[in-house]
């Protein structure tokens, strides 16, 4: 257990690189000690997983996923609260892979059990209903994602405080939204909320604080503030190459757009330059 927590603490602290090796001891010492099916299993599987998106494995983190969740259905019985959390980390994995119809049926069924289980304004409730909209964003029914996110993002306040960080998610979520929808207006406030909040509980140089500070980026593009935007690409580029390392698939996203601001500024040999890079970091990636 406490491998596993410590793993769990570097993770959070953003340091996957120190976590991995801990949750690999982790899942040999409990597979020994309790069987290949316990549910302590479960959960370090689905920890080491886990591990596996952030560092952009998908391949590897697919396998864990599924044998967590079968673990927990023979163990704990179909309608248990952990099984919708392995449904929702499943779901997560497909949606991000662009499998959507594998994605929405997990989802719906891990939404129903938490409900029925945890009652409809527990914190797991917001995660699936952050989960489940997030999904029809990508399908293209922002009404419906608007829905899910502002009902999770309205559990979370309750049961959780305004500035916690799980807050974070249904902040980012509606924010972007509404930018995607053109809606600036809506969209500040949200974003720069949660870029406050991620620095406040997370740390500055934490990967998910910048993503944050990439979103509000996005958002003075639109607004047409180039001069703002840039240092703040720069922000979270340096903060994910320190945290994930230069050649992680999320680093060549900041860099492509940071490429982007430099081009509508016309410097365009810095452009070409980081736009080579982001080529090359995607191209060794697939």
């Amino acid at each position: 257990a406490s491998l596993n927590n410590l793993a769990d603490l570097y993770i959070f602290q953003g340091q996957p690189a120190k976590a991995e090796p801990l949750l690999k001891r982790a899942l040999a010492i409990t597979e020994k000690k309790l069987g290949p099916d316990h549910s302590k299993v479960a959960t370090i599987l689905n920890n080491l997983a886990e591990l596996y998106r952030i560092q952009g494995q998908p391949l590897e983190a697919e396998p864990l996923l599924k044998r967590a969740l079968t673990i927990r259905e023979k163990k704990l019985g179909r309608d248990h609260p952990k099984v919708a959390t392995s449904l929702n980390n499943l779901a997560t994995f497909h949606q991000k892979n662009g499998a959507l119809a594998k994605a929405e049926p997990l989802l719906k069924r891990a939404l129903a059990i938490k409900e029925k289980k945890l009652g409809p304004d527990h914190p797991e409730v917001a995660t699936s209903l952050n989960n489940l909209g997030e999904l029809y964003r990508i399908q293209g029914h922002p009404a419906e994602a608007e829905r899910m996110f502002k009902r999770a993002l309205a559990i979370k306040e309750k049961k959780l405080g305004r500035d916690h960080p799980a807050v974070l998610a249904s902040l980012n979520n509606l924010g972007c939204l509404h930018l995607a929808q053109g809606d600036l207006a809506k969209a500040e406030p949200l974003i720069r909320r949660a870029v406050v909040i991620a620095e406040k509980k997370l740390g500055s140089d934490h990967p998910k604080t910048a993503v944050f500070v990439n979103n509000l980026a996005k958002l003075y593009v639109a607004q047409g503030l180039l001069k703002k935007a840039g240092p703040l690409y720069k922000r979270a580029l340096e903060i994910l190459e320190k945290k994930l390392g230069p050649n992680h698939p999320n680093v060549s996203t900041l860099i492509y757009n940071l490429a982007e601001v430099y081009k509508a500024q016309g410097h365009l040999v810095k452009a070409e330059r980081l736009f080579k890079r982001a080529a090359k970091i995607r191209a060794q990636s697939r």
